[in-house]
């Protein structure tokens, strides 16, 4: 029983990456505050919001960031931090080196916008895959400059998911 118990130890410490324990902002607050979608899935683009009073609010994304920032004028952020790209760990958002556009997909937008943690990082995505390097500032911008229309296709999007599940449950 010991050896068994050890090599089920073994195994689990040297199980992928991709099986260890979500971090812990995502533990804590595993569903974006605005969409509820799922912050582990997009542990990529994630983003914590820390107030003034203590308080902590979780998004999925630049775009629910967005939303959340408008929407309580009167709170004062302390710390907004993003996921850099690449590893997943979470930046001060400010400091970030921001990536705005290219063939990657954006969360929650049409126009992508990605955090990296360096301009070495930035700069080779960018080579990979385009966009153009910017501030936190220029991609906030951009996130509201994209709101009706990111707004509008994620409605479409939800609009035809609802239909293709009332379409299976129909032929069910």
């Amino acid at each position: 029983m010991r050896i068994f118990l050890l090599l089920v130890g073994l195994c689990l410490a040297t199980a992928p990456a991709a099986l260890a324990a979500p971090p812990a902002d995502v533990v804590q607050s595993p569903a974006c505050h605005h969409c509820g979608m799922n912050r582990g899935t997009f542990s990529h683009s994630r983003m914590l919001i820390e107030y003034e009073d203590g308080s902590r609010v979780a998004t999925c994304s630049l775009h629910c960031t967005s939303v959340e920032l408008a929407n309580t004028i009167d709170r004062m952020p302390v710390m907004v931090s993003v996921a850099d790209y690449d590893s997943k760990e979470l930046i001060d958002a400010e400091k970030a080196v921001w990536v705005i556009g290219g063939s990657k997909k954006g969360v929650m937008t049409g126009h992508a916008k990605w955090a990296f943690a360096s301009r070495e990082a930035a700069e080779r995505f960018v080579k990979a895959n385009g966009g153009t390097i910017a501030s936190f500032d220029a991609a906030i911008k951009a996130a509201y400059d994209d709101m009706y229309q990111d707004t509008k296709m994620i409605r479409e999007f939800r609009k035809m998911k609802r239909l293709k599940q009332q379409e299976g449950a129909a032929h069910h």
